[in-house]
């Protein structure tokens, strides 16, 4: 394997994050990071932990085929990635990013699936943009998040500022929620356990594909 292409993820997401400082008033910025902290200090998606039965559920993908964890897990583990959507730039850095791994974590059986609350047609443009060549499903309601805790509220403060940068999560997510799922990564072995945990309130950090790659190679 080589351990280059997969450990920049983070420097990626850094460079994100100064192109949005720069490009984004002050206040604006403010109200982002105060919307993360009030998250963090919440009770809302804080996720599930390792050593838990990861729970079962049917998606559909981008496609409208039916994709059932507990028949995927047995071909092998699965990395579930929990993402916010297409219109978020950090989201489609991480799915790319894992992109660039898919091909070795077949390559030891293993698989990837995203997950978020888009419709089907939001996740087939995630899936065409990033060239994914992994299920991308769509949780429509957040029912999947919110059984691995992880749906949250928006904080009624940043509705404005989303709806100004022509973020309008009632047209991406075909609701008026505006709930979202916390940024998560789990791998989930074929016993159905979660091995491997990573919620992250921040949506400017992610854990890095590389260091799953390595999980996943112990588990053999």
């Amino acid at each position: 394997m080589k351990n280059t292409p997969f450990q920049k993820l983070q420097n990626e997401l850094d460079i994100a994050a100064t192109h949005m400082e720069k490009v984004l008033p002050k206040e604006v910025l403010d109200i982002f990071e105060k919307s993360i902290h009030d998250l963090r200090t919440s009770d809302s998606g804080r996720g599930l932990i390792a050593g838990v039965k990861a729970p079962d559920f049917t998606l559909v993908n981008s496609t409208g085929q039916k994709i059932t964890l507990s028949e995927e897990i047995l071909k092998g583990p699965v990395v579930l990635i929990f993402y916010r959507g297409t219109w978020c730039p950090f989201c489609n850095l991480e799915l790319k990013a894992y992109q660039r791994m898919n091909d070795d974590i077949n390559a030891i059986g293993g698989q990837l699936i995203a997950v978020s609350p888009q419709t089907p047609n939001y996740s087939a443009s995630v899936q065409d943009k990033n060239e994914l060549n992994f299920h991308v499903l769509s949780d429509l309601q957040n029912k999947t998040a919110e059984k691995y805790n992880l749906k949250f509220k928006l904080p009624e403060y940043v509705y404005p500022i989303y709806r100004s940068l022509d973020i309008s999560l009632e047209t991406f997510n075909g609701d008026h929620s505006w709930e979202l799922p916390v940024p998560a990564t789990y791998v989930i072995d074929k016993a159905g356990i979660i091995r491997l945990a990573s919620v992250e309130a921040d949506y400017k950090k992610r854990m890095e594909p590389s260091k799953v790659m390595h999980f996943l190679q112990s588990l053999y």
